[in-house]
């Protein structure tokens, strides 16, 4: 069975144990510590491999977990750092923090690779604890514990444009006539129905990735009939195109099936409605001769909108080349960016939030020192060094208030800010 949705459980690599140790060797009986700091724990990641295109593996292995970082070591010698775990995902899978829904990363467009966890800092060795009064020391630091999150993972068909209508209005033949012999097409299969994507070729390099996304009932968007197993799909699409059946071979009503649909389009994400819609009235092949009562229905009814009808006959192709050219040239006027969600769940910092700090003045140099787990947590956890892990701190320190609190303590620009082994000068944004 195929899958489009799974919750999994991921947990990156704690840190490995400093080590306490002293030096021992002939002629030095009463060496000083050499314990070797321990190595970091491994990073959860995940990344987009283009040869899945489902969540199946995730069905059968629930739990996912990075290596630990290794103790440290005598003689100075660090512990090996913890093997990073790449998971691979489908291009447009949505990870999710499972009981909020929060977004935690979408591999979609250009986000390709990105760590989701991070693992857990290696323990310094006693090395680092000898002072002058404190010569040998016989405790070193823990490694910094691993990182778990429950999440759910999702996928969205990712296709520029969205076919979408009631069973048997013709959708699949008009994916089928507007490909080429040889169509790129992958199948997603949702328990007994296909979702399919299929490639349409306009000549000279034109063309767009146009989806079939049936299941689309009346309640759709309440869960019936396996609606919002389809909905999510439309949301990556830009344009959408109403297939319905202008010859009423099935005896339903194209208005009120174009209506309803949008119903349940604005009732799941009333967002979908500010797509540009396209309504393709098919199996005119099938309508005698001169007999376009329904077409001109649909125009008085939604041209005033602004949607476009056109009349086709997906079987014989007649109309559909115009309708795609159409298509093409609302697409030209979009943005090529693919639809991204923006992330709105930040591991690091949620398992920072509520942890104590201090900030202290120092008598020495008068830099404000500013101390405690949550701190500690963060500078494992995140990457000082480049400008994202930077920004993304500095983020942290504003969210939680350490920055307001710095301020009230009468902090100026270009005073010192220390936190453990990090020194910067504090400028106001």
């Amino acid at each position: 069975m195929f899958a489009d949705r799974a919750k999994i459980i991921i947990k990156s690599g704690k840190g490995g144990d400093g080590h306490v140790s002293f030096r021992r060797e002939k002629y030095v009986p009463d060496g000083g510590p050499d314990g070797g700091d321990g190595g970091k724990g491994g990073d959860i990641i995940f990344e987009v491999d283009d040869s899945i295109n489902t969540l199946n593996d995730f069905r059968h292995i629930r739990k996912w977990a990075a290596q630990n970082g290794e103790e440290g070591k005598k003689r100075n010698c660090h512990g090996k750092k913890g093997e990073d775990l790449v998971i691979k995902v489908p291009a447009g899978t949505i990870i999710r923090e499972a009981s909020t829904g929060k977004v935690v990363a979408d591999m979609s467009g250009n986000n390709r690779r990105q760590i989701i966890l991070t693992g857990g800092k290696g323990g310094l060795g006693n090395q680092h604890f000898a002072t002058s009064s404190m010569q040998a020391p016989k405790y070193a630091q823990p490694g910094q514990e691993a990182l778990e999150l429950e999440v759910i993972l999702e996928l969205k068909v990712i296709a520029d444009v969205g076919l979408v209508g009631f069973p048997n209005v013709g959708k699949s033949t008009l994916l089928a006539s507007t490909t080429n012999a040889q169509p790129k097409i992958a199948n997603y299969h949702f328990t007994t129905l296909n979702p399919i994507l299929g490639v349409v070729d306009l000549g000279e390099g034109a063309g767009f990735v146009m989806a079939d996304i049936p299941g689309l009932i009346e309640g759709a968007s309440d869960g019936i009939g396996l609606g919002h197993e389809f909905l999510k799909h439309i949301e990556r699409t830009k344009v959408i195109i109403h297939v319905v059946d202008a010859a009423g071979t099935e005896g339903r009503d194209p208005i009120a099936d174009i209506r309803a649909i949008n119903h349940e389009l604005e009732s799941f994400n009333p967002d979908l409605l500010k797509k540009p819609q396209v309504i393709a009235a098919n199996k005119i092949d099938a309508l005698y001769e001169g007999q376009s009562e329904v077409v001109e229905a649909l125009r008085k009814e939604f041209e005033p909108e602004g949607v476009k009808i056109f009349p086709i006959s997906a079987v014989s192709k007649q109309g559909v080349k115009e309708l795609m050219y159409y298509v093409k040239g609302l697409l030209d006027q979009m943005d090529d960016a693919p639809v991204v969600y923006e992330q709105e769940f930040f591991p690091d910092s949620h398992f920072a939030e509520g942890e104590p700090y201090t900030i202290e003045i120092s008598p020495e140099d008068g830099a404000y020192v500013v101390e405690g787990p949550k701190i500690d947590k963060m500078l494992g956890y995140t990457n000082i060094e480049s400008e994202k892990g930077f920004l993304f701190f500095q983020k942290f320190l504003k969210e939680q208030g350490i920055l307001k609190e710095l301020e009230q303590k009468g902090i100026q620009d270009g005073d010192t800010v220390r936190m453990y082994g990090l020194e910067f000068d504090y400028y106001k944004e």
